[in-house]
């Protein structure tokens, strides 16, 4: 178990997967992006499975550039029936094993990073997707990809609670582009090979997720908070802080994510979150504070410079579809998330974890 999880969580997981989880025993999956946020947890996840549910321990494969990786991510722990390999999947890929599951999570996600890599985030999301599509069509594999509720764009007031029909609107200029066009763009992928080659393809599109081991230096509105807070500096507050979202804990986001892995309608895309609440960033800090039990100095300040235009003014999943078709439904409520994120936090980025 890494540092920068916690145990409870892990447990909590694999625990909600329940008898899906046995369909991993003996199977050999890929896992890109695996030491980024969400990788590290897969990573944590599959050495739990293999320690206490799997008859037949599962293989993991694990690749990272580690580019955006960090300190989280740089310390690759020891694990069991894990193979580490510094890979950039914009290469092609060739391994001698016979692969059953590629899950594609390899994205650079964080707005500050796709600004300072925008070919790279651009790359990923295409260049990478094909290669990880065309390993996963060699193996008869089924394939996961990480595409973004940011594919959605500002979606029209009528369809907030946005489901996966919704086309969505987004420039193909801008600062933002190289993120959210690429993302559309793995997703064309995918569709191209589940109806020309038959490859069992799943598409997740993640609802701002958050939790225990995320970057400091994430600069996403969680992690930013968390940072002042521990430094005993005012929040900034973008815009107007009428802006919505609704967050999704990471205990939700993983077992909605294997859910998907495991028993996805082939072809399909599935959103991901927590539709309730639909909370502005000014009641986001009021709930902080409930949490934490004290007040908590902000701004509200122009968008800098350093910030990508054109942030969506609402953003909530309509989940209708991963309730009916794979039987996911979240089970931690905002302000129990925030108290976990924060306590781990305020150790983690002080150095004390």
């Amino acid at each position: 178990m890494t540092d920068f999880v916690l145990p409870s969580d892990i447990t909590e997981i694999t625990e909600r997967l329940g008898a899906a989880a046995t369909a991993f025993s003996g199977k050999t999956v890929v896992l890109t992006g695996g030491r980024g946020f969400l990788g590290r947890y897969f990573m944590d996840i599959f050495a739990r499975l293999n320690e206490t549910v799997l008859a037949d321990p599962c293989t993991l494969i694990v690749l990272d550039n580690l580019i955006t990786a960090g300190k989280e991510g740089a310390d690759i722990p020891e694990m069991p029936h894990v193979r580490f390999l510094q890979h950039n999947v914009s290469q092609p890929l060739e391994l001698d094993e016979k692969v059953d599951f590629v899950i594609h999570a390899a994205g650079i996600a964080s707005p500050f990073y796709y600004r300072a890599y925008p070919l790279q985030t651009l790359e990923v999301a295409t260049i990478g997707t094909r290669n990880m599509l065309e390993l996963a069509q060699r193996n008869q594999a089924r394939f996961t990809f990480f595409s973004s509720s940011e594919i959605y764009g500002d979606p029209d007031q009528k369809h907030v609670p946005t489901p996966e029909s919704y086309r969505g609107n987004v420039s193909c200029q801008g600062p933002r582009a190289c993120y959210d066009e690429s993302k559309r763009v793995g997703e064309t992928l995918c569709y191209i090979f589940h109806e020309n080659h038959g490859t069992a393809t799943n598409t997740i599109r993640p609802f701002n997720v958050y939790g225990p081991g995320m970057q400091e230096t994430d600069y996403r509105v969680l992690p930013n908070f968390a940072s002042h807070i521990k430094a005993g500096t005012a929040l900034n507050v973008y815009g107007s802080g009428s802006q919505t979202r609704t967050f999704c804990y990471i205990t939700d986001a993983m077992v909605g994510f294997l859910l998907v892995i495991l028993r996805g309608v082939p072809g399909e895309a599935y959103n991901i979150g927590n539709p309730k609440p639909e909370i502005s960033m000014l009641d986001l800090i009021a709930r902080i504070e409930n949490v934490l039990a004290r007040k908590i100095e902000h701004n509200v300040i122009e968008y800098p410079d350093s910030y990508p235009a054109d942030e969506p003014l609402r953003r909530c999943p309509d989940i209708r579809k991963a309730r009916l078709q794979i039987e996911f439904e979240p089970a931690v409520d905002l302000d129990e998330g925030l108290r976990r994120f924060f306590t781990w936090s305020d150790a983690a980025y002080s150095g004390d974890v």
